[in-house]
């Protein structure tokens, strides 16, 4: 097996907060996430670690679209025309025009935005495929709850590219805390991705914030009994600051860390809006 490592891409000089996969595929060397366009000298560095140009990576696999995952892609495209973009195909039409998107982010954001993510370019139609059942070699498989668009991708040696699917994880860390920012957060769709990357048995998990897991069951499972926990928290009527201090304690000394990765507020926020669009169904079809 090919020893799977994270290239650590070191967002705003933090370690250990969004990193990148390299690794081979049936048409060439390939990259797993790309982090924001205000990490793309990072990224050449981390490439070069590896006697590697940005130019000699074919293809790009995406997750999803959220930006800490895909925002520097159109930037990477410029810089680099012959990279082909695999995502899926709700994901797809906003990387052609990203508008929408920066819209939102911004809003979410706000003054915030230029320092965290950067320019947010289009990519070119011609280089965007739509990720079908198998990419490169590798399987791939729809795995919403933290985003609708979200897939995986498990390799022949049992590595599992999870994106968010699988949470967050500072390693050397055991603590695995859910990612749950707005706007799409969804318990049940979750929760049966957890059981489907479960039935598909991988061996490891790469997770983009951050490393290696080897410890899949107990992970996945501690991933599963948290991302309710949380929910049930925000559900019974937690406020924000309430909800904050109750995730720092469950983190107790590594909370800074997984902050950066996926701060506290954003949980929230997602979490919020879940419950909120629930009661509205509900108060809709009642």
């Amino acid at each position: 097996m090919t020893e799977v490592i994270p290239l650590d891409l070191r967002h705003l000089g933090r370690q250990r907060v969004i990193g990148s996969y390299l690794l081979q595929t049936s048409d060439g060397p390939a990259l797993f996430g790309c982090r924001p366009a205000t990490g793309v000298p990072e990224l050449e560095a981390r490439l070069a670690e590896h006697r590697l140009e940005l130019r000699d990576i074919r293809h790009l696999l995406l997750s999803h679209i959220h930006l800490d995952h895909a925002g520097a892609t159109g930037v990477l495209v410029r810089e680099h025309p012959e990279l082909q973009v695999h995502v899926s195909e709700v994901g797809a039409p906003h990387l052609v025009d990203p508008e929408r998107l920066e819209r939102s982010a911004r809003r979410l954001y706000g003054d915030e935005f230029d320092t965290l993510w950067g320019e947010l370019a289009p990519v070119p139609e011609e280089n965007v495929h739509i990720v079908g059942s198998e990419v490169l070699g590798l399987g791939c498989f729809p795995s919403p709850g933290h985003a609708t668009h979200h897939v995986c991708y498990l390799d022949g040696d049992g590595t599992l590219y999870a994106g968010d699917a699988a949470g967050v994880r500072i390693q050397p860390a055991r603590f695995v805390l859910p990612p749950t920012p707005p706007p799409e957060v969804d318990l049940d769709a979750w929760d049966a991705t957890l059981d489907e990357i479960e039935r598909r048995g991988p061996a490891r998990l790469a997770l983009i914030h951050f490393g290696v897991a080897d410890d899949v069951a107990r992970h996945l499972a501690e991933m599963r009994t948290r991302l309710h926990d949380w929910a049930d928290r925000v559900g019974d009527g937690a406020s924000e600051e309430e909800f904050a201090a109750a995730a720092a304690r469950d983190l107790g000394d590594e909370g800074g860390q997984y902050e950066h990765a996926m701060p506290f507020w954003q949980s929230y926020a997602g979490l919020k809006r879940y419950w909120d669009k629930r009661r509205e169904d509900e108060a809709a079809s009642g």
